[in-house]
């Protein structure tokens, strides 16, 4: 399969060692949502058996990327997407599986204008980590840039 017929967490799962190593299951990405869930795995539990902090983030973190590249995978040619920093708060336990899904704080045709206008944009992207049942036990902020090549 060519990168071309790759879907985006195809494509994430062959790049990025981690996502495979955690099993990450890419459920869906639009340029509007992209949700990643984490099967519940012993190997990657905390000392009270849920999922591991670390592996929540990554979590969050791949959803995060999952819609970057949804949104702005067509401007791949000319600009390289990167995570700036990143900020998670804990809010309840979680147990068994969890999903992380990402939204775009800034519309996409903003951050491409501000690309188009020769500037390096920046926007954030809010990712809930949620358990089974629902309720949210993470929430998490990741700020990205579009570095323009060359």
């Amino acid at each position: 399969m060519s990168a071309d017929q790759m879907t985006i967490g195809e494509m994430l799962a062959a790049t990025v060692p981690m996502a495979r190593t955690l099993n990450l299951e890419f459920v869906e990405t639009t340029p509007e949502k992209a949700v990643v869930a984490l099967p519940d795995q012993g190997d990657f539990h905390n000392h009270v058996g849920g999922p591991h902090a670390g592996a929540m983030f990554t979590l969050g973190e791949s959803a995060s990327g999952a819609i970057v590249l949804a949104a702005f995978g067509d401007q791949l040619s000319r600009a390289v997407p990167l995570a700036v920093s990143a900020e998670i708060a804990y809010k309840k336990l979680a147990m068994g599986p969890v999903t992380a899904t990402a939204t775009l704080g800034r519309p996409a045709v903003d951050v491409v204008a501000d690309l188009d206008a020769g500037l390096r944009p920046e926007f954030p992207v809010a990712i809930a980590i949620q358990r089974a049942d629902g309720a949210v036990t993470g929430e998490m902020t990741v700020i990205w840039t579009l570095r323009p090549n060359g």
